[in-house]
C-alpha cells in the first residue's frame, strides 16, 4: 500500500520543516505497481482529436491508441493498424486493423471507427484540429471489418506519419454517437493500457491499469498526474519526494539535483526546435528588422547558459539527423550586421525597432530566461522588444485567433522529423499552426504539400529551409531539450521525441 502525505496534511501533523526527513521516507516507501508523474500542463480536454497539444501526448497515448505508433529511435511500427500501403501517386492508402481489439466501454473496434475518427467527425464539423491533419481525406472506403482505404483529394505523403502523431487517437463511434461529444470528453472510452478514473482540472488526473488490454501489459497498475505548473514547484515536488518523476525543470536544477542520492537527472536532446514564430506584418513587416532580429541572438552563448551547452545551435527547421537538415548551412551571429540591416529599415540603438514578444514560463527548461536574454541581445542593436508571458494553453488560443506579436518564443514539436511537420505546418498561411501569413513563402509550402515523390519532396524542403530563414520567416534558436529527473529505483524508456511514457514505466 502507498502512503501519501501532502504538504498541507504535513502542515496539520505539525511537521513542518522538521518533518522533512520524515516525509522522504514515506516519499520512498512508493508501492511498486504505481507512480506519481509531476507534469506541466493539464490536457486541453479528453477529447484526443480535439486539439493539438504536444505536452498531452504522452498522457493520451496512455487512455487512447493510435493506428501507427513509434519506438525509440522513432521507427513508425504498427499499433491498431498491423499494415499499412501508400499508393506510389499518394492519393490513397490501404489500411489493415488488429481483429482483438475493444474500447474501454467492451466495444469491439472495427475499421467503422477507423472511418468515423479520421473522417466522418470532420464532415460533421466537430471542431477538431485532425481537421486540418486529415483535410485531404475525401472518403475512407470500409472493405472489411478490418480493412479500409483512405482517399485523398491531393497527395499526403506524410499520411503514415500523422497516423502515428498529434491527435490521430482512434475513438469509439458508437459510442460517441450515442452520448454525445460534451459527455465523451466527460466520461472518454479509448483503447489505451490505462483508463481515466479521476479528473480534477488543472490539478490531477488518475489512471487505472485496463487488465483487458489487448497489448503488453504495463507493470504500473496506478498512474497519477499533479499538474504543476510552476518549474520551481516541480523542483520541490521531486526533491520532497510528493511525485516520483517530473519534466522541465531548469538545467541549473538538473545540475543540483544530479547529486542527490536517490534521485537520477538528465538532459536529453529531442526533435523538438526552440524558435521563434514571427509575423510578416506590425512591427516585423520589414525583413530586415526580421533579419537583424536573427542576427543578433547568439545562440551558442544560450545554449551554454541554460543547457550546458547541450542543445544544438540551429540555423534552420530540422535538428539534426532529420531528412531535411542542413549541416553546412550557418546564419550568422553578428551584432554588427544586425545594426546594419535596422539601418536599411531607418532604426538603431538610439531609434529602436518596437515590438512585441511573447513567451511561456516553465512551458519547456528556461524559456522565460531565454526570452529575457533575447530582449536584451535585441536592446544592444537597436529592438525594443516588450516581453509579454503566456500561459501554454493561451499560446494556442492566440495563434489560433492570428494574434501573436511579432515574435513568440516557442518549441515546435515534431515527434516524427519529417520536414512538412516542421517548416511546413509552421509556415504554411493557410494552417492555423503558422504566425506567418507571408505568401512570398507560404506559396513555396503549398506547392510541396503537392508532391508524392519523397526524394523530390525532401529536396524542396531542404531548399525552402535556407529561403525561409534568409527571408526572416523564421528564426530557428535550438533543438530543445527534455529535463526528467526521478527517482533512481523508477525506470522508463528514452524516447528521442522526448516522450516520457508512463506505460513503459517500472520500479527495480
Amino acid at each position: 500500500m502507498s502512503v501519501t502525505i501532502d504538504r498541507r496534511t504535513a502542515l496539520k501533523l505539525g511537521l513542518g520543516t522538521a518533518g522533512s526527513t520524515f516525509l522522504g521516507d514515506l516519499a520512498f516507501a512508493q508501492a511498486k505497481d504505481a507512480v506519481t508523474i509531476g507534469w506541466p500542463s493539464d490536457v486541453p480536454s479528453w477529447d484526443p482529436n480535439q486539439r493539438f497539444t504536444p505536452d498531452a501526448q504522452p498522457i493520451f497515448k496512455l487512455v487512447f491508441d493510435q493506428p501507427l505508433d513509434q519506438n525509440e529511435k522513432l521507427d513508425l511500427i504498427p499499433k491498431l493498424i498491423t499494415k499499412w500501403e501508400l499508393a506510389a501517386d499518394g492519393l490513397s492508402m490501404t489500411v489493415e486493423l488488429r481483429d482483438d481489439v475493444t474500447f474501454h466501454n467492451g466495444d469491439k473496434m472495427t475499421a467503422e471507427d477507423f472511418r468515423y475518427t479520421f473522417f466522418e467527425r470532420i464532415k460533421a464539423g466537430h471542431k477538431v484540429d485532425t481537421a486540418n491533419s486529415w483535410r485531404k481525406v475525401t472518403d475512407i472506403e470500409v472493405t472489411s471489418p478490418t480493412k479500409a482505404v483512405m482517399k485523398f483529394n491531393s497527395p499526403a505523403p506524410t499520411a503514415p506519419q500523422w497516423l502515428a502523431f498529434l491527435g490521430s487517437f482512434m475513438v469509439p463511434k458508437a459510442y460517441m454517437e450515442k452520448v454525445g461529444v460534451e459527455p465523451f470528453r466527460e466520461k472518454p472510452v479509448g483503447t489505451g493500457p490505462y483508463k481515466l478514473v479521476e479528473y480534477q482540472l488543472n490539478s490531477r488526473i488518475v489512471l487505472e491499469r485496463n487488465d483487458s488490454y489487448w497489448g503488453p501489459k504495463p507493470k504500473l497498475k496506478r498512474i497519477t498526474f499533479d499538474i504543476v505548473k510552476d518549474p520551481s514547484a516541480r523542483v520541490a515536488a521531486i526533491q520532497s519526494g510528493q511525485v516520483d518523476l517530473t519534466i522541465n525543470v531548469p538545467v541549473r536544477e538538473v545540475e543540483r539535483l544530479k547529486r542527490e542520492p536517490t534521485l537520477a537527472a538528465e538532459i536529453n536532446p529531442i526533435t523538438r526546435v526552440i524558435l521563434l514564430q514571427v509575423r510578416n506584418d506590425l512591427g516585423f513587416e520589414d525583413a530586415n528588422v526580421r533579419l537583424a532580429a536573427h542576427h543578433a541572438i547568439d545562440k551558442a552563448a544560450l545554449s551554454k547558459a541554460f543547457y550546458g551547452g547541450a542543445a544544438v545551435p540551429l540555423s534552420v527547421v530540422a535538428t539534426p539527423g532529420t531528412a531535411a537538415y542542413l549541416p553546412d548551412f550557418k546564419f550568422e551571429y553578428s551584432p554588427d550586421m544586425a545594426k546594419a540591416a535596422l539601418a536599411k529599415a531607418g532604426f538603431s540603438p538610439e531609434k529602436p525597432a518596437k515590438i512585441k514578444f511573447a513567451a511561456t514560463n516553465g512551458h519547456f527548461p528556461s524559456d522565460y530566461d531565454i526570452a529575457r536574454a533575447i530582449q536584451q541581445m535585441w536592446q544592444k542593436v537597436g529592438i525594443e522588444a516588450e516581453l509579454e508571458t503566456i500561459e501554454y494553453a493561451k499560446y494556442f488560443e492566440l495563434n489560433r485567433g492570428a494574434k501573436l506579436p511579432e515574435a513568440t518564443l516557442y518549441s515546435w514539436d515534431n515527434a516524427t522529423g519529417d520536414p512538412e511537420i516542421f517548416t511546413g505546418y509552421l509556415l504554411s498561411p493557410k494552417m492555423p499552426f503558422s504566425a506567418w501569413k507571408g505568401m512570398d513563402v507560404g506559396q513555396k509550402v503549398l506547392d510541396l504539400f503537392e508532391i508524392a515523390d519523397y526524394n523530390k519532396r525532401i529536396e524542396g524542403y531542404r531548399a525552402l529551409n535556407k529561403i525561409a530563414v534568409e527571408a526572416g520567416a523564421t528564426i530557428p534558436l535550438l533543438q530543445s531539450v527534455v529535463t526528467v529527473v526521478r527517482k533512481k529505483t523508477l525506470n522508463y524508456a528514452k524516447y528521442e521525441n522526448g516522450w516520457v511514457l508512463a506505460s513503459s514505466m517500472d520500479w527495480s
